[in-house]
């Protein structure tokens, strides 16, 4: 049986002559402490009949609340985490304000071993960071994808 898999669009912008993704904090209690490595691309799972592009779009849409800005998705490949999950990513240039975004959310036993089931944003927060920044903030797999999205670009 094959591994699970994700599927995320990075938006990016450009202001200048910097470059900035989006990218959201982990919600749940796991994450609420940490900054460094608790960061993502907005993604999701996809199985069966469903492409990782419409995967894709689909997680953006229900992880932020918002649309997918129009333009087209540049391939920006994929990583295996170290949980055995492999994220395949687009990069796509937009923008949005992050006081927008309306996150979806996921039900957890917690504390665990309390039967209490509890209610947790997805994304807890949403972000724009300079690529450097960006790498800093990323699970540690996701940490190629602003090179990689910087290589794109020419810098």
């Amino acid at each position: 049986m094959p591994g699970k898999r994700s599927a995320g669009i990075l938006l990016f912008r450009r202001t200048g002559e910097t470059t900035e993704v989006l990218l959201g904090h982990m919600g749940g209690p796991f994450w609420a402490r940490k900054d460094a490595g608790a960061w993502s691309v907005p993604k999701g799972e996809h199985e069966g009949e469903e492409t990782p592009e419409v995967a894709a779009r689909r997680e953006f849409t229900e992880e932020l609340g918002l649309p997918v800005p129009p333009g087209e998705l540049i391939p920006l490949g994929e990583v295996r985490q170290s949980g055995g999950k492999t994220v395949v990513v687009w990069a796509l240039e937009g923008d949005l304000d992050p006081a927008d975004v309306v996150p979806g959310t996921f039900q957890l036993e917690w504390p665990r071993g309390s039967g209490a089931l509890r209610e947790f944003p997805e994304l807890d927060r949403v972000a724009w960071f300079g690529l450097s920044a960006a790498a800093e903030k990323l699970v540690t797999a996701q940490r190629e994808f602003p090179a990689r999205l910087a290589a794109h670009l020419g810098g």
